[in-house]
C-alpha cells in the first residue's frame, strides 16, 4: 500500500478527492438526466452514462501551463458536455445547450450530489493533529463547495485543484507545485489516492510516498494503522 516505509518523517498528507474522499450519489447519467428534466428534456440515464464515458475518453489532456487556467477550466467542461449532447440530443439548439450546461455546472457543486465515504470524517479527525492535510485533485474551484457541503473542509489547510495550479494528474508537475507552495520536500509528504496512474504513478514520480487506496480491498482506516506502525 505504501511504497516507502518512512512514516516517521512525514509532515503532510495529500488526498485525492473523488473516489478517495467522496463519490457521486447516483451515476453521471442519472445526474445528467435530472439536469435535462430542468430544461424540459427527457433523456435516458443509461444512454447519458455511455455518452459521458465516451466523451470523457475523447477529451484531450490539458498540458501544464504557468499559472491558473482561464475561467477555472469552465470551457473544458463545456466542451465535454457538448460532446455528450452531440450523442444524446444532437438537434438541441445552442440556447438550450447553454441552459443545460449552466445548470449541470452548478448541479455538480450542490449539496447531496456527492457523499463522503463512511471512513473519511473519523480518519481525518485522527490525522489532523499529527499532519498537515491537503486535497490535490483534477478539479476546479467547485471542489471547495463540495468539501464544505460534506463537512470536511475544516480538516484541510490547502485545496490544490488543477485549474488553479495549472497542471493535471498524471503529470507529476501538479505535485511538485503543491510541494513548493507548502515548502516541503517530497519525502515529507504522503499521497493517498485510488487511481494507479493519476495518483500512484504520478505522485511516485514526483518523489512522494503513496498509499494505494483500493476501496474494494482496503480503506482509509488502513492508512491510520500504517501511520501508527
Amino acid at each position: 500500500m505504501v511504497t516507502k516505509n518512512k512514516a516517521k518523517g512525514l509532515k503532510a498528507i495529500f488526498f485525492d478527492a473523488a473516489g478517495t474522499l467522496f463519490y457521486l450519489t447516483k451515476t453521471v447519467g442519472d445526474h445528467y438526466a435530472l439536469v435535462g428534466s430542468e430544461v424540459g428534456l427527457t433523456l435516458d440515464p443509461h444512454h447519458l452514462d455511455r455518452a459521458f464515458h465516451s466523451a470523457w475518453k475523447q477529451m484531450p489532456p490539458r498540458p501544464a501551463i504557468v499559472g491558473p487556467r482561464e475561467n477555472d477550466d469552465k470551457g473544458w467542461w463545456r466542451q465535454l458536455v457538448d460532446l455528450v449532447l452531440d450523442q444524446v440530443a444532437p438537434s438541441l439548439s445552442e440556447f438550450d445547450r447553454d441552459n443545460f450546461f449552466e445548470i449541470a455546472y452548478e448541479h455538480f457543486a450542490e449539496a447531496g450530489v456527492w457523499e463522503a465515504y463512511p471512513d473519511v470524517f473519523e480518519v481525518l479527525k485522527k490525522l489532523q493533529p499529527r499532519f498537515q492535510l491537503a486535497v490535490i485533485s483534477n478539479f476546479d474551484g467547485r471542489l471547495r463547495f463540495i468539501l464544505e457541503h460534506l463537512g470536511v473542509s475544516k480538516f484541510f489547510t490547502n485545496v490544490f485543484v488543477s485549474s488553479e495550479i495549472g497542471a493535471d494528474k498524471p503529470d507529476p508537475e501538479i505535485f511538485r507545485r503543491a510541494l513548493k507552495f507548502i515548502d516541503l520536500k517530497p519525502n515529507e509528504v504522503l499521497h493517498v489516492g485510488d487511481d494507479s496512474d493519476r495518483d500512484w504513478k504520478a505522485a511516485r514520480e514526483a518523489g512522494l510516498s503513496i498509499f494505494r487506496l483500493d476501496r474494494q480491498n482496503n480503506s482509509l482506516r488502513d492508512l491510520v494503522v500504517f501511520l501508527k506502525s
